[in-house]
């Protein structure tokens, strides 16, 4: 499935639609696209299973942007990221920042603290995850001994990202690169995980991305949102089966259900979500955006 059309945007021109986020690029005063800034628009669109749903959640791109934006603050001792400015057009009000175009590091930056998922899957092959060992007798939602680098590629709308051995990465960027990438993977969810902690959420993984600006390594797209992280309710936390969540694994877990009629392994897209479906994972993104932040969603 395809990204819906790109917006017009006076005084933008399009560059790039992925699963959710547009990309545009400001004009400059000549009318042709600026080579060092780039509109960031979150869509609405969900993404599961590697296809773009035909079923938006409604105010899910302001809740990826402004919970970003809300941890890029806490994250600047660590790690600039590349925001310039939040003025935006009205049209994608709450849902864009301007951001410096850089270039992007071809791997999906993931660290996990806790066992499940994809991660949960590989483990049980044989107890490694990205080639990284982890101790005997961890179930799902195990806690891990500290943050592990378990990075995938960074695949195309459509197909799936895969697990890629650490080598690999160092094959890719080089092992200077990527040294300086596990760690800061690692010490953002460490750090996210701290905040969360004392707002009653634990993180259980998360994805980030890295871009370069010269030679000054730059945390890009979103951070520690319920679209790149597995949100978990501290007090129900009972590792040894799935965990209930605040993020997308609500949509995941319907698709894969009786209810919604849908074989995963037939190549089909996924159907139409039901009002149901939709209202509660919109409740989800907003509960974890203020319960994280402490602040009203409107």
């Amino acid at each position: 499935m395809t990204s819906s059309q790109p917006l017009a945007l006076p005084g933008y021109a399009h560059v790039y639609s992925g699963k959710v986020r547009d990309l545009y690029a400001p004009l400059d005063d000549s009318g042709a696209p600026r080579a060092d800034q780039l509109l960031l628009v979150a869509s609405d669109r969900m993404s599961a299973y590697d296809f773009v749903l035909d079923t938006p959640i409604p105010d899910k791109g302001k809740v990826l942007t402004q919970l970003s934006l809300w941890w890029f603050e806490r994250l600047t001792d660590l790690v600039p990221n590349h925001v310039v400015s939040t003025d935006v057009p009205a049209a994608v009000e709450g849902r864009a920042v301007l951001v410096r175009r850089l270039e992007m590091l071809p791997v999906e930056c993931v660290a996990r603290a806790y066992l499940t998922g994809g991660g949960l899957v590989e483990y049980r092959a044989d107890g490694h995850v990205s080639g990284v060992a982890l101790p005997e007798g961890l179930l799902d939602g195990s806690r891990l001994p500290e943050p592990v680098f378990t990075p995938s590629t960074k695949a195309p709308v459509g197909e799936h990202d895969q697990p890629m051995p650490y080598a690999d990465v160092e094959a890719a960027v080089g092992a200077s690169l990527a040294d300086r990438v596990r760690g800061l993977t690692t010490a953002i969810l460490a750090r996210g995980n701290e905040i969360a902690a004392e707002r009653g959420i634990l993180i259980a993984d998360t994805k980030v991305e890295f871009g370069l600006d010269g030679d000054d390594v730059v945390l890009a797209d979103e951070v520690l949102t319920p679209d790149s992280s597995r949100f978990w309710p501290a007090d129900l936390w009972e590792p040894g089966h799935a965990q209930p969540s605040y993020d997308k694994q609500y949509v995941r877990d319907w698709l894969t259900s009786p209810a919604s009629g849908w074989d995963r392994s037939s190549g089909e897209a996924p159907p139409d979500l039901p009002a149901d479906v939709v209202e509660q994972t919109r409740a989800k993104y907003v509960e974890a955006y203020e319960r994280l932040t402490g602040r009203t969603f409107s």
